[in-house]
């Protein structure tokens, strides 16, 4: 474990170059990171989990094919940090490895994408705009004046980019999702919601018998306010936060025990599948928890998301991509989707108690923060192809694009230049 901990720690250094895996050379990458889970005893069961490692990547395209590029790549560097995995191959054929790696991938139960279809060539492309028109008319910007109409000033940016070589892709706009994924998608919506209310239907006699069995096992439950010793040493606080705040994006790796008994473990499952749906047809369009209809403002700061059973069932492992700092990061489920963080988390050991599920939990501000840091762990890598780049600007930047050449009356362009 020591060696192993020094080869992630010299690719931690330099997540984008490092001579092992170049996280930076591999097309479609938007994060990346390898993560140690220690080994613990569950304390519902008395059962030793032993420890893993984790390698998560959020890519464009399909997931083998990313992994083909990458044992390309960084095959001999991926020798060199699962050699000390066990039943790993011994060190030959690429192949070998790659076989092993399929072998032993895990499903995510729920995986949110904050804008779908949005791809680490487009983002950065976009950006790119932004700054090439942001330059342009800071060099115009003595031959316009506060008079001068947001229409005239539109038109000479589109001007500037018609005559602009390599910003020629800028004039059309992004191509909307082959139409065979977008079919299937639809079906798969359709689908979903038919099966969903089909479930339904057929649980709800059972419904008063389910509110019992969770509310006696809330009441029941452990919960840190009963214990005066849970906190988080300062050591451990340090430590933590030394890996963060270096970008405008940060990385947030928890792992936690499930609460014992087989209610528990089902409820969380059938939670996850419903999450996932949700969050794939619902909140696609970097708005997690915003439901107009009634008055739910989400959160937009995130960029991908994965919640994971691991460890046969006995823990989850949650990986968060953000922006800005943790406390914020924080605050901002808490004071907008509280609930949410109750359905998911409340069925961990310590979490703060609830009541029927969505209440209380994460709305016990400090002991869910301090909670939250006590099952943190830290992550050994961590990649980003954009680390500077916060959700909101990203979107902005989209924004930016597609109205560029876009039919806008003239509230509109005021809307388009103020994205500037």
């Amino acid at each position: 474990m020591v060696v192993l901990r020094d080869v992630l720690a010299a690719i931690g250094r330099d997540p984008v170059a490092n001579p092992l895996v170049p996280f930076g050379d591999l097309t479609g990458l938007h994060y990346g990171r390898f993560v140690i889970l220690d080994g613990a005893v569950d304390p519902g069961t008395g059962r030793t989990v032993a420890s893993s490692l984790v390698f998560n990547c959020c890519v464009d395209g399909p997931a083998d094919q990313f992994l083909q590029a990458l044992m390309a790549r960084a095959g001999s560097g991926l020798w060199a940090v699962f050699q000390h995995c066990s039943g790993a191959p011994a060190p030959g054929e690429h192949g070998e490895l790659l076989a092993w790696l399929r072998r032993h991938r895990i499903p995510t139960q729920t995986f949110y994408v904050n804008t779908l279809g949005r791809t680490v060539f487009q983002i950065l492309k976009e950006a790119q705009l932004r700054e090439r028109i942001e330059g342009f008319l800071d060099r115009k910007a003595g031959s316009t004046t506060t008079a001068t109409s947001p229409s005239t000033v539109r038109k000479a940016i589109q001007q500037f980019v018609r005559g602009t070589n390599d910003l020629a892709w800028a004039m059309r706009p992004e191509p909307p999702l082959p139409w065979a994924w977008r079919l299937r998608d639809g079906l798969h919506r359709i689908g979903g919601l038919a099966v969903g209310l089909l479930v339904g239907l057929l649980a709800l006699p059972f419904v008063p018998l389910f509110l019992v069995v969770l509310r006696r096992s809330e009441i029941n439950a452990p919960h840190p306010r009963q214990d005066p010793n849970f906190r988080l040493s300062q050591f451990n606080r340090r430590q933590l936060s030394q890996d963060e705040d270096f970008f405008i994006q940060n990385q947030f790796s928890v792992l936690g025990f499930i609460k014992p008994g087989l209610f528990r473990y089902a409820t969380l499952r059938a939670i996850l599948v419903v999450a996932d749906f949700v969050v794939h047809h619902f909140f696609r369009e970097g708005d997690l928890g915003t439901v107009p209809l009634l008055n739910l403002h989400g959160v937009d700061t995130i960029h991908f998301a994965n919640w994971i059973v691991v460890d046969q069932g006995q823990r989850v492992l949650f990986l968060s991509n953000y922006d800005f700092n943790l406390e914020d990061y924080m605050n901002d489920f808490i004071n907008k989707v509280a609930w949410g963080l109750n359905l998911i988390f409340g069925h961990g050991v310590n979490y703060p108690r609830t009541d029927w599920m969505v209440f209380g939990g994460a709305r016990d501000e400090q002991v869910y923060k301090a909670v939250l840091r006590k099952y943190q762990i830290r992550t050994q890598v961590w990649f980003c192809a954009y680390p500077d780049f916060s959700a909101i600007t990203i979107q902005k930047n989209a924004q930016l694009r597609a109205g560029l050449f876009a039919e806008l009356d003239s509230a509109a362009e005021r809307d388009w230049l103020a994205l500037l």
